[in-house]
């Protein structure tokens, strides 16, 4: 590496991060579910594995306790999906392996699968003074001493160790829906959608429970979701996060109160499931225009998922961000943490953040999707959208390890691009340097007022 290289490099390393997005499971969870090399496929390798041909109930049968923690964390999140039952229950740690491996060997050349190895050398590995195995990869010779690591690691104070002292992470903006997080690692943010995704009585009974109050009426149900971001805000969120796009189009366009007040009217006097997400639409997009008018009124940021959905077999095109275009015009008070770089609409994406004062360019999960996107769309980030609304970086992960396999992908993307932009005589060092710690540290600190210092 060449001095400035080296130099960038050294400062990248020394930036104690702000993650802008995580969904990292509580620590008591996370010691009673990490207890085998199924922990490693709770979250994005199981896409790959599916993507590769293996069944998912088989995969889901590899990766039991976790299938049990998805569950639980899907009902959390009151999101309306489902996962498939294992294929057995009773499977060994050998046959577990056995299913696994030829579908593990398939997505190997994946940067989910290189996340992961970077977590078995640093944290399982020889690297890591409390388990030392010496191992440093996943495969028939090894899987036995991973296990036996990962469940060798299930004691207090191992989130502290791998968030700060591993990963130096000064703080972690989490989507858990749990206010009740430890503060020193963890500033939450929480999800009104299910506000949106009303669609039957139940739902609304739910509400009313949350909420402490009835709902008879299209009014009732704004005054409802005001109540309970009340209750958010008095619990310390620093953000109010959306993840509609995994059920719906982002399109959300501006209806009448008329329209609306239809739709609500026949959930109320239906005792079905009542419509669909389709039929649905007019109530579910004037609720997201009322939820964006609360949280202006809160001074708090509204993070959206934009781009791939993690998962098979979900409708890209629904979440392409320049649906979201209206909201962005009528909404400049708003401000719009825009999530995953769009990814494919990366582009069109980073176009949004230069054009609207209102929109922030939040590479959130970029890095493991491809680091290579991570690095072409961090150059034209630089060259395109002014300095204090890009964020390098945010994890994105259910198990506190692959945020620290992420961050160290993302360091590596960061610095590498911040020489290129030198290298090249776009950037001068000391303006590469400040530019980092923007990225990394002060822009999000700032979106999310969180007391990080330089």
């Amino acid at each position: 590496m060449s001095q400035v290289n080296e130099r960038i490099r050294t400062e990248v390393e020394s930036i104690s991060l702000v993650d802008t997005h995580e969904h990292i499971m509580p620590e008591a969870e996370r010691n009673e579910y990490a207890v085998d090399f199924g922990y490693l496929f709770a979250h994005y390798n199981s896409s790959d594995l599916v993507s590769a041909g293996m069944p998912p109930r088989l995969m889901e049968a590899v990766r039991l306790p976790m299938h049990y923690y998805r569950l639980r964390h899907i009902k959390r999140l009151n999101l309306h999906r489902s996962i498939p039952e294992p294929e057995r229950e009773d499977m060994s740690l050998e046959e577990r392996w056995q299913a696994l491996e030829p579908y593990w060997e398939a997505i190997r050349n994946t940067a989910y699968a290189k996340q992961t190895l970077i977590v078995i050398r640093d944290l399982f590995g020889d690297k890591c003074p409390a388990c030392r195995p010496g191992v440093e990869d996943l495969n028939r010779g090894t899987y036995l001493q991973v296990s036996k690591a990962i469940a060798d690691s299930r004691r207090p104070g191992w989130y502290r160790y791998v968030m700060k002292e591993k990963a130096n992470i000064a703080v972690a903006v989490i989507d858990a829906q749990l206010t009740d997080v430890d503060r020193e690692i963890f500033a939450p943010v929480m999800r009104l959608d299910h506000f949106i995704g009303v669609r039957s009585r139940a739902d609304l009974g739910f509400l009313e429970s949350e909420a402490g109050t009835v709902i008879h009426s299209l009014d009732d149900l704004v005054r409802a979701m005001r109540t309970v971001l009340e209750k958010y805000v008095a619990g310390g969120v620093v953000g109010i996060k959306s993840g509609l796009a995994y059920e719906r189009t982002l399109q959300y366009d501006k209806v009448t109160r008329s329209e609306a007040e239809t739709v609500f009217n026949r959930i109320a006097g239906h005792l079905g499931e009542g419509p669909s997400w389709r039929e649905a639409k007019p109530l579910q997009d004037y609720m997201m225009h009322q939820i964006i008018r609360a949280t202006i009124e809160a001074g708090l940021p509204m993070q959206i998922h934009t781009g791939l959905q993690e998962g098979n077999e979900n409708i890209i095109t629904n979440a392409n961000p320049t649906l979201l275009v209206n909201l962005f015009v009528e909404y400049r008070e708003a401000k719009f943490d825009l999530f995953h770089g769009g990814y494919p609409y990366i582009h069109e994406w980073a176009t949004l953040a230069k054009n609207f004062a209102n929109v922030y360019a939040d590479m959130a999960w970029v890095h493991i999707i491809s680091p290579s996107i991570g690095r072409s769309l961090l150059h034209e980030l630089i060259e395109t959208v002014p300095g204090n609304k890009i964020m390098a970086f945010g994890g994105d992960a259910i198990t506190v390890e692959m945020a620290y396999g992420h961050a160290r992908m993302a360091r590596e993307v960061v610095a590498r691009v911040l020489a290129e932009k030198v290298d090249e005589g776009y950037l001068a060092e000391d303006e590469a340097i400040r530019l980092a710690g923007k990225m990394l540290r002060d822009n999000p600190a700032a979106l999310f007022r969180l007391p990080v210092s330089s």
